[in-house]
């Protein structure tokens, strides 16, 4: 039998308040082992495109409706995921409204981009939030 990586999807949320007004980016705590600060995300279904898993993990850990703005990029190293093998593909996406923790999301918050503590996140989330900081003009 062929092993292959474990195919992910993981999500910048931007949020934006009613008023379009930029709040910050979701990040949730983790129910499950490893625990710790991640960005929401999952594993893609069999017969489920990786966009529509991404909008249902969304959904799924932190009720917010998510549109897709791009693929940030692939992420691929072999142990960015202390359980198996995984690559993921991460979206910066945006969605309006009040988060809510669900699923394997125990809490949930929203961190402006410089306040992120990035030595709470899991995996290698660490990389993709400074990835994405790289691409912010500030």
């Amino acid at each position: 039998m062929i092993k292959t990586p474990h195919l992910s999807t993981d999500g910048i949320i931007k949020l934006y308040d009613e008023n379009d007004i930029f709040k910050g980016i979701v990040l949730i705590e983790r129910l499950n082992e490893p625990h710790g600060l991640a960005l929401p995300g999952g594993f893609v279904d069999i017969g489920e495109s990786v966009e529509n898993a991404l909008v249902r993990e969304m959904k799924e850990e932190t009720n917010l409706d998510v549109k897709i703005l791009n693929l940030q990029n692939i992420y691929s190293d072999p142990s960015r995921d202390p359980r198996f093998h995984t690559a993921s593909a991460v979206y910066v996406c945006e969605a309006k409204g009040k988060p809510k923790a669900q699923d394997d999301a125990k809490e949930v918050f929203i961190y402006p981009i410089k306040e992120i503590p990035l030595e709470k996140l899991v995996f290698d989330h660490r990389k993709i939030i400074e990835d994405f900081q790289k691409t912010i003009r500030w």
